[in-house]
């Protein structure tokens, strides 16, 4: 039991060291977050903007924060936002910022100083997992029609899909390599999003596309256009995966948080167990499931080795690529 006179003594050598201007020592449990500073390295209305917003309206919902400042930094992929959170946020234990596998791939295609590696990694929240598809009308059944040419005259199957060095691009690389075909074999059409790859698609201008589900969804619904694969480990919207179909690929589109570099561990670790009470939470259960999206939660440790390697692989796969050095 601590004794008055014990109380009175720590009191009294608080507030010497108060009047000396030295900082008192906090006690770690006075480390709660009470409100979020929300960092999007994208314009307002994408894939990141709708994660950061979420993140909000499930911590409202379900009580756990009622404050929050969210701010849009768009370009190249997040790098031009991410030197700006990192330059103005270090430090800072309630500053999160939203990324995901296009921010890995844009900076080591755009030979970036600075990567998501700089940033501390919170948690994986979502995935969207890939579809290959091929018009109604092509001589491509299956996914192993589409190899089998492939693999015969690489050149021959061209591909459609969003920016040189993207998600898409990825995975079609790696299709190749998984099957060895050289990755710079492949023709690969890039288009600045999924409405002109469709495009190209139902006119018959390319033999395959690769883009999220979402984008395909209703031309596949209609029979225009004919699904082989998904690049999730098991069959998704009833496609069977690449992995299914023997070709040993698994591509996730994922989204998550990062706090700002030179934060402690211990801030690092309130912020990691306020993700995990808000994917536990009624509300964000609710998002999942009225947008879509894939829950693929992993958090501290095991995110930042996921990131880890995450980057690692999508280096080699770049290189094979001929989009890094």
């Amino acid at each position: 039991m601590t004794t008055r006179r014990e109380l009175l003594k720590a009191g009294a050598a608080g507030a010497t060291l108060a009047g000396l201007g030295l900082p008192l020592a906090i006690p770690a449990q006075a480390q709660a977050i009470t409100s979020l500073d929300v960092f999007i390295p994208a314009a307002p209305g994408g894939g990141w903007d709708a994660t950061g917003r979420a993140i909000e309206a499930a911590m409202r919902a379900d009580g756990l924060l009622s404050e929050f400042k969210i701010e849009n930094v768009g370009g190249a992929g997040g790098m031009v936002g991410l030197p700006r959170f990192v330059g103005q946020k270090k430090g800072q234990g309630n500053a999160i910022m939203i990324g995901g596998m296009v921010m890995v791939g844009a900076g080591i295609a755009n030979k970036s100083p600075m990567t998501i590696l700089d940033v501390t990694p919170i948690a994986r929240l979502t995935g969207e997992a890939l579809v290959v598809v091929v018009p109604a009308a092509s001589p491509f059944k299956t996914m192993g029609d589409l190899v089998a040419q492939l693999k015969k005259e690489p050149k021959s199957v061209s591909w459609a899909g969003g920016s040189a060095g993207g998600a898409d691009h990825i995975l079609v690389g790696q299709i190749a390599k998984a099957n060895g075909v050289d990755p710079r074999q492949a023709s690969y059409v890039a288009f600045a999003g999924g409405g002109p790859a469709q495009a190209a698609l139902l006119g018959n201008q390319v033999s395959a596309g690769v883009s999220g589900y979402g984008e395909f969804e209703e031309q596949i619904k209609a029979g225009k256009l004919r699904a082989l694969a998904v690049s999730s480990e098991a069959k998704q919207n009833n496609v069977p995966s690449l992995k299914e179909q023997g070709i040993n690929v698994v591509l996730w589109n994922w989204r998550g948080v990062f706090g700002a570099p030179g934060i402690t561990t211990a801030q690092r670790d309130a912020l990691v167990a306020l993700m995990d009470k808000m994917v536990n939470g009624p509300a964000w259960k609710k998002t999942l499931e009225t947008r879509g999206w894939e829950g693929i939660y992993l958090s501290g440790d095991k995110f930042g080795e996921y990131v880890k390697k995450d980057v690692a692989d999508t280096t080699v796969i770049l290189k094979d690529l001929g989009l890094a050095s």
